[in-house]
C-alpha cells in the first residue's frame, strides 16, 4: 500500500485493481492533473513550498487518478488566514489541500480511498483543511473530519475542518 507497493484495493464497484498509494517528488505528474485555475494557484509559489510540503496519489495502471498535497506550512491559498493557519500548525497539524480526484473517476470512492491510505501513513497526524464547496460536507464527515468553524476570503465562506488522529 505505502511506498509504492502494489495492494489490490476495492474501490466501491465491487470490482478490484491494481492501485497504488504513493509519494511522488515529480510533482509535475500531479500539477498536470489539476485544473489550470488550481495549477495558477500553486505553481507560482511552488518553490517555496516544495521543501516542506508533501504529494500523495493514487496511482492505477501507471496513471495518476487522485492526489492532494500535505503541508506543513501555511499554503498559497490560505496567506489571506495565515494567523489561524500558523495556529493549526503550532497544534501539530498538517493542512490538506489540493485534493482532487480526476473527474473521470469521481463516484468511485477514491477520495476516501486516498484519505484512508493518508491516515494509515501516521494514524496520530492531525489534519485540518477548507472548503468552500459546502457540498463535500458529508464526504470529509464520513472520513472523520468535524467541522470546527466558518471563516471568509473576501465574500467567500470556507469552512474549516479538523481530523484528530485514529485513536
Amino acid at each position: 500500500m505505502i511506498d509504492g507497493v502494489k495492494t489490490p484495493i476495492n474501490y466501491g464497484l465491487g470490482a478490484y485493481c491494481k492501485m497504488i498509494f504513493k509519494e511522488i517528488t515529480a510533482y509535475n505528474q500531479f500539477f498536470n492533473m489539476l485544473p489550470i485555475d488550481w495549477q495558477e494557484s500553486i505553481l507560482p509559489s511552488w518553490k517555496i513550498y516544495e521543501k516542506t510540503t508533501k504529494c500523495y496519489v493514487l496511482q492505477e495502471n501507471d496513471k495518476l487518478i487522485a492526489g492532494g498535497l500535505v503541508f506543513s506550512e501555511c499554503p498559497p491559498d490560505m496567506l489571506y488566514a495565515k494567523e489561524e493557519a500558523d495556529s493549526w500548525f503550532e497544534n501539530d497539524y498538517f493542512y490538506l489541500g489540493f485534493i482532487y480526484v480526476l473527474e473521470e473517476k469521481r463516484g468511485q470512492n477514491l477520495g476516501s480511498i486516498w484519505l484512508s491510505n493518508l491516515k494509515n501513513i501516521n494514524p496520530k497526524q492531525k489534519y485540518w483543511l477548507t472548503i468552500e464547496d459546502l457540498g463535500l460536507h458529508n464526504f470529509y464527515t464520513k472520513n472523520g473530519f468535524k467541522k470546527v468553524k466558518s471563516m471568509f476570503n473576501d465574500s467567500q465562506e470556507e469552512i474549516i475542518y479538523c481530523f484528530e488522529g485514529i485513536k
